[in-house]
């Protein structure tokens, strides 16, 4: 495992290896301007479908349809890399499609709930962010094999739950067991430190990347931040049906 690697596409070392360098160079500020263009795209779009379901639409497919575009369109970005400016935004409509689907189902069955998922991703974000400055966490080549081990089975979990599901087999993961409930906070622990390998990533790579990388990097902060506030819904959205 080579240390600059880390559990998110995004990041991999096929999206840096480039033969050409660029004058201008990838910037902390210029991650952080289009990471909140993605993330105003996202949450623009979850209003929207959060407003349409309210009305009584059924909102099934924009849900079904923004997951199924969110995977293809990271599939491309992985093999074209170039296109990622162009990309990248359509990867936050459709994730917003998505957000808005899940964020709708929960706040009907439970008001205020997504927004409470809200603030524990953004006070989760900026935790492992102050870890990660001060040090108190150091990403090594052991945590940063652990964690990608344990991104990856998660990964395959999910993917395996959902081919089943078109058999007719619903798995464990989407009831409300505590072994389902055990799942979704593991899962949430390690979106949440997949962040530190995005950090110090950025970190070895800022102000040596072409500019153009800033959009991968911009990629790669949203697949795992939207990861992580999706776990933290299910897994408070699981915790009140229990209680």
């Amino acid at each position: 495992m080579r240390l600059d690697q880390t559990s998110n596409p995004a990041f991999s070392n096929y999206f840096w290896d480039d033969d050409y360098t660029s004058s201008k160079k990838m910037t902390v500020s210029g991650i952080l301007i289009k990471s909140f263009f993605c993330i105003a795209i996202v949450a623009g779009i979850t209003v929207a479908i959060w407003y349409y379901y309210s009305n009584g639409n059924n909102i099934k497919w924009f849900t079904t349809g923004g997951m199924i575009a969110a995977i293809i369109i990271s599939l491309i970005i992985s093999y074209r890399q170039h296109w990622a400016k162009f990309l990248v935004p359509l990867y936050a409509i459709a994730k917003g499609f998505f957000l808005g689907g899940i964020t709708s189902y929960a706040q009907a069955q439970f008001p205020n709930l997504p927004f409470q998922a809200i603030g524990v991703t953004v006070i989760t974000f900026f935790v492992v962010l102050i870890l990660y400055q001060t040090r108190i966490i150091v990403v090594t080549k052991k945590l940063r094999s652990v964690i990608i081990t344990a991104c990856s089975a998660i990964f395959v979990t999910y993917l395996i739950s959902w081919i089943l599901s078109f058999f007719g087999i619903k798995s464990f993961l989407w009831g409300t067991s505590w072994l389902a409930i055990g799942f979704n906070a593991v899962a949430a622990v390690f979106a949440s430190l997949a962040l530190l390998l995005d950090f110090d990533y950025i970190e070895r790579h800022k102000n040596k990347a072409p500019k153009e990388k800033e959009w991968l990097a911009t990629w790669g902060l949203l697949v795992t931040l939207i990861w992580l506030y999706a776990e933290i819904l299910r897994l408070m959205r699981k915790l009140a049906i229990r209680f």
